[in-house]
């Protein structure tokens, strides 16, 4: 009796196995730049709940040709660098970008999104 107990847990264990191998694995990361323009290169800025973006600073090459892209993984927070009359938000959130003045500009969060929205600051290098 034993032996049927055993025989069925195991068949059991090994289905369940399957279904979970099949059908819970996580998905391929896809390639962000695929699509993209020739000559155009990303820059994602992703945005978070905590009231930062997710480096502190970006660089990009002066003359370059940018497709900025805003994701917010948690939360409703915005783009602006206002020297380049960028604002993303909304619906907008991305935009193809030619920067060219080097320099050093400020990132700030256009959407007031709670408490640490003031701080919710970073960098653009324009080299």
């Amino acid at each position: 009796m034993q032996k049927w107990i055993m025989f069925v847990v195991f068949i059991f264990a090994s289905l369940l196995s399957v279904y979970l191998i099949i059908f819970s694995l996580p998905e391929k990361p896809k390639d962000e730049t695929e699509g993209l323009p020739e000559g155009v290169t990303l820059m994602k800025v992703v945005a978070s709940n905590d009231f930062v973006f997710d480096k502190p600073e970006y660089r990009v090459k002066a003359g370059e040709t940018v497709r900025l892209v805003l994701q917010n993984k948690s939360g409703i927070h915005g783009i602006e660098i206002a020297e380049f009359g960028i604002n993303l938000q909304g619906d907008k959130l991305q935009q193809d970008v030619t920067f060219d003045k080097p320099g050093t500009y400020e990132i700030k969060c256009s959407v007031a999104c709670g408490v640490g929205h003031d701080t919710m600051k970073s960098v653009l290098v324009v080299e």
